[in-house]
């Protein structure tokens, strides 16, 4: 390279738009910057540009030369077929329109159904392509719920990848063993090392992984540095056993109660009060019981209820947190703790031996069955009890879409999950068929994917009656959504006849009929694109 060119390289970094604008004008107008005027300034300016395109591809400026870079290292899973591949391509690529309104037109939208194509890739066990790193770790970046699926997805590649970008951090603190010190989780020496002198996302990554391995192993290598580790710390570890929760972790979470920390305390007793054989669960029950009664004297039974007049330190010490929140009785946020906590099988031998449904259809006296029924619905909940769940929910078709128990449809919603799938679609469908949509979308997000065919049917037949009553179709926007990613494929044959616009009624909103058209054109589009989405995932035969 010339002096002259050294000179513009030498000041490059600073002067691009300098340099464009004496290429657009000519050297004869405006000399490049370092070069002198004449004969020689349109090839300083051509040598300066030449050399800050390398600076710019090569997105790092010049450094003291160091240790190479070890390869990253091998993916032994078996390559995506190439019809997926290239569908994993466009996917990726898609981004949200920049309007951020308006109507969605009938295209699908492909970044919506990315998760889906994720969990079906990483469910057939390949290996992401290299070449697709890049872009699948911004999409990552930019949604949080893409994350776990995507990084299983992304394989070693990835947090490889994610040390040399500190833009992709985010997947050594995401992924099990994504540390740089973290080991194979078959290597004892190594976790203990790790557990000892890691940082503490790396010990809560190794902790969370290990407990999904093995319970007991990862409850033992926190009972070791318990008493030395932060309250802030020890709560969240602790948080870490509710996955594989058991029996055995009862004697640790027992002397966890003693802990200086109130959250910490709260925490354990709300781990203890998930085992419903546990001592804890046993006090909260007697607790329970002696507030609860059936009074026989009344010409039809009834519950009657004597809430706690005091919080004693036994109770706090149990996870009762004796300050209400502001605009609640005292007296009944101390029962609803204690029902919360105690065992479901308290009740049937306390209350007549009657079973969860006749405990629930019993009137309350005295204003408390609010109370008492939401109180019942948490326990159900933490206590994965599908037979309490099923009371409380009552039939989808009562008149009261509340429910007998159940205080909001959220609260529905978590005790739906306490069903298995087949169960809990049957309960939602018949839902939809009494109460329509407006009511639905909460409970349409707990459903197993793909929808049951009686779910799929009856969501499909209310929104056709929705538009044929001329609704206002923005408001089922969301249900529609739900429908692209839920929707069976095999659904989109049965919807060709909803694809054409209808007669607007005269009170209809202006331009329903051709919205809903649109709508549904893009449902029917976004069941066909998922259904050959999911046949380019099958295994290539092999070449003859």
């Amino acid at each position: 390279m010339s002096r002259t060119t050294a000179t513009v390289a030498a000041s490059l970094p600073d002067h691009w738009e300098e340099l464009v604008t004496a290429a657009l004008l000519g050297t004869d107008r405006r000399i490049p910057p370092g070069a002198a005027p004449g004969p020689q300034a349109p090839s300083d300016l051509l040598d300066g540009a030449a050399a800050a395109t390398v600076r710019r591809r090569a997105g790092l400026r010049p450094a003291r030369p160091a240790e190479r870079l070890r390869p990253a290292p091998e993916d032994p899973r078996p390559p995506l077929p190439h019809a997926a591949a290239r569908r994993l391509a466009a996917l990726l690529a898609d981004r949200p329109g920049a309007s951020g309104g308006g109507r969605r037109g009938a295209a699908p939208d492909l970044m919506e159904l990315l998760p889906q194509w994720l969990q079906a890739a990483n469910s057939r066990g390949y290996a992401a392509p290299p070449q697709a790193l890049p872009a699948l770790l911004d999409a990552a970046r930019g949604r949080t719920d893409l994350r776990p699926a995507a990084l299983r997805f992304a394989g070693p590649r990835a947090l490889w990848l994610a040390r040399l970008n500190p833009d992709w951090r985010f997947a050594l603190r995401a992924a099990p063993g994504g540390g740089p010190s973290a080991p194979d989780l078959r290597d004892p020496q190594g976790i203990r090392r790790l557990w000892q002198e890691g940082l503490f996302a790396e010990r809560v990554t190794l902790l969370t992984a290990l407990r999904s391995r093995d319970a007991a192993a990862a409850r033992v290598l926190l009972e070791e540095t318990w008493a030395t580790e932060r309250a802030e710390d020890r709560l969240m570890f602790l948080d870490s056993l509710r996955a594989g929760l058991g029996p055995d972790d009862e004697t640790f979470l027992e002397r966890a109660l003693a802990d200086r920390s109130r959250n910490v305390r709260a925490t354990a007793a709300e781990l203890l009060s998930a085992l419903p054989a546990s001592a804890l669960a046993a006090r909260m029950g007697v607790r329970a019981a002696a507030c609860v009664a059936v009074d026989r004297t009344r010409d039809v039974p009834a519950i009657v209820v004597e809430a706690p007049h005091e919080c004693d330190a036994a109770m706090e010490r149990d996870g009762v947190t004796a300050t209400a929140p502001a605009g609640r009785g005292e007296r009944s946020w101390w029962l609803g703790q204690l029902v919360e906590a105690a065992p479901l099988g308290t009740w049937p031998g306390r209350l007549g031996g009657r079973t969860p449904e006749e405990i629930v259809a019993l009137p309350v006296a005295d204003g408390w069955q609010g109370e008492l029924h939401a109180a019942w619905c948490r326990a159900a909940v933490r206590q994965r009890d599908a037979a309490w769940s099923r009371a409380l929910l009552g039939e989808p078709s009562a008149p009261e879409a509340g429910g007998p128990g159940a205080v909001s449809l959220a609260e529905r919603a978590r005790l739906l999950a306490t069903l298995d799938d087949g169960e809990r679609a049957a309960w939602v469908a018949g839902f939809i068929e009494t109460h329509g949509l407006s009511e639905a979308f909460q409970l349409l997000g707990v459903c197993a994917v793909p929808w049951a065919p009686p779910l799929g049917r009856a969501v499909v037949d209310a929104l056709n009656i929705a538009r044929d009553a001329g609704s206002y179709p923005w408001s089922f926007s969301g249900v529609m959504g739900l429908a692209e990613r839920c929707l069976d494929p095999s659904e989109a044959s049965r919807l060709d006849a909803l694809l054409a616009i209808p007669d607007e009624p005269e009170d209809a909103a202006p331009g329903a009929a051709s919205y809903w058209s649109e709508a549904f054109q893009r449902l029917v589009t976004t069941l066909r694109l998922r259904g050959a989405m999911l046949a380019e995932l099958a295994p290539e035969e092999p070449a003859p």
